[in-house]
């Protein structure tokens, strides 16, 4: 388990967690391709391109240029949506979708950062009308998203703050000069070499599932690396500790009563011996 409690008197510090692959096993927006094309909002071509699509994300990640052209795409493919339609199917799907696929190392490490008193936020490039809904979910402070352009209650396909590469290192740099955090003492979580600025910003970045120049730079740079291998949707993740608490106690307990019955046979003993 990594050490990750902070010292009484430091200065404020944060976590920042990159989304997909980080905190999630796949893309959050590609996720919602089906329920989308269910709600009307896409047609089954563009249901198939976006598999394609994650499938490509999964296999290796996505270099600056494929992120571009995603976000192209995506850009083009919103124009003209209804903003609350959108939120309403990511609302109705949101835990159908995204629960299965949350790595428990990634809850593990966010429980412990709130533990030793430290704000969590996500930091996705993707839209903030699913990321701030997983980002309630997981129980972060902060989300840092991108948000489109809105006019009349529809997407126009202009993008109002783009969270990807260099700008996510500006986003969490502002809203630390915002919230007072430390970034030296501050804690980046990302599997993809894009978020390199963001990593170098904080005094504490982690490869997670890093793709093959993110894990390069890491082992040069004497970053610590994580693997995370086990999405499992929050509710059976807290029935596992639910069941794993009392499983632990019981054996705590059998061993104590077994420890006791030992004293208890060798005062017996040591008495008897004393009586002869």
């Amino acid at each position: 388990m990594l050490d990750l409690m902070t010292p009484l008197g430091t200065p404020r510090v944060a976590a920042f967690f990159d989304l997909d692959k980080t905190v999630i096993a796949r893309s959050s927006t590609l996720a919602f391709s089906r329920p989308f094309y269910a709600g009307g909002l896409i047609n089954r071509r563009t249901v198939l391109r976006s598999a394609y699509a994650q499938f490509v994300y999964l296999l290796g990640g996505a270099d600056h240029d494929q992120m571009e052209r995603m976000r192209e795409y995506l850009s083009a493919m919103c124009t003209g949506w209804d903003v609350q339609t959108v939120r309403a199917i990511v609302a109705d799907t949101l835990h159908h979708i995204v629960e299965p696929m949350i790595y428990d190392e990634a809850v593990t490490l966010i429980e412990q950062h709130h533990a030793a008193g430290r704000d969590v936020v996500i930091v996705s490039s993707s839209g903030s009308e699913v990321v701030e809904p997983i980002g309630e979910m997981l129980g972060a402070d902060k989300v840092i998203a991108t948000r489109m352009v809105v006019a009349d209650g529809k997407y126009t396909g202009e993008i109002e703050q783009y969270a990807y590469g260099p700008h996510k290192a500006t986003a969490i740099t502002a809203l630390a000069a915002a919230e007072g955090y430390d970034l030296k003492g501050s804690y980046a979580y990302s599997d993809s070499i894009t978020d390199e600025p963001m990593l170098a910003a904080v005094g504490h970045p982690f490869a997670v599932n890093p793709d093959r120049a993110l894990r390069r730079l890491a082992i040069s740079r004497d970053w610590p690396v994580l693997d995370f291998t086990r999405p499992v949707a929050l509710a059976e993740r807290t029935r596992f500790h639910e069941v794993r608490r009392p499983a632990v106690a019981a054996t705590a307990l059998g061993a104590g009563l077994a420890a006791a019955g030992v004293l208890l046979y060798a005062a017996r003993r040591r008495a008897r011996q004393d009586e002869n």
